[in-house]
């Protein structure tokens, strides 16, 4: 898969709906009604990270719900590409880029998400090809108003910023041309997971679907 491929079909992806949850999961045994919740209430891409021992079999439950379009974020090595996409992810997220880890991904025909914090960062991802990026860790890395900044040198590049992104300011980013979705937490808050709320988490999902 060519970088080109890859945002393409990243493209298409940000394009289902104006947020991804970003999940972290510890019990993969919630994992298939948590999708579910979430895809019936209107968000059907899923990041899950590799940051627990039960990610992968997460992954592999959520793969199997219906409309439900499944990724692995926190990609750090080859390794992480090779297992996510084994265990049944259809894109990956990573919160920087190096030449390893691209080169991998396009081998697994993977397509990549790959993190970008300066105007740097993402005029190497896009000397390479990447044309569609994340935007991480979107506050601390000024906000909006320096995303808004780093478009106006840079209209080619579409971004999906997470990290620090909430209801209260997602719209913030939503409102910028060069957003074409964002990725946050707060729509599978832990207490809501770990009690099996799923009522709820969808209300969550519906309400982040909204956004426009």
């Amino acid at each position: 898969m060519t970088p080109q491929e890859a945002s393409l079909k990243s493209a298409e992806i940000c394009q289902l709906a104006p947020v991804v949850p970003v999940l972290v999961i510890d019990d993969a045994s919630k994992a298939r009604n948590l999708a579910e919740a979430l895809v019936s209430g209107g968000l059907p891409a899923l990041e899950i990270t590799l940051r627990t021992p039960a990610a992968l079999d997460a992954i592999r439950e959520m793969s199997k719900v219906e409309g439900g379009v499944v990724g692995a974020g926190t990609l750090l090595t080859p390794e992480d590409v090779l297992a996510a996409k084994e265990a049944g992810a259809l894109f990956g997220v990573s919160p920087g880029a190096t030449d390893r880890l691209l080169d991998a991904c396009e081998d697994a025909d993977l397509p990549l998400l790959p993190g970008a914090a300066t105007a740097t960062e993402a005029m190497r991802l896009l000397e390479r090809g990447y044309t569609v990026q994340k935007f991480f860790p979107a506050e601390a890395a000024g906000g909006a108003l320096a995303l808004k900044a780093i478009g106006a040198p840079l209209p080619q590049i579409k971004f999906c910023p997470t990290g620090g992104v909430s209801l209260a300011n997602a719209m913030d980013y939503l409102s910028l041309p060069n957003t074409l979705c964002v990725g946050g937490s707060w729509i599978a808050p832990k207490d809501k997971v770990i009690a099996g709320d799923w009522d709820g988490i969808r209300e969550l999902a519906s309400a982040a679907a909204a956004l426009k």
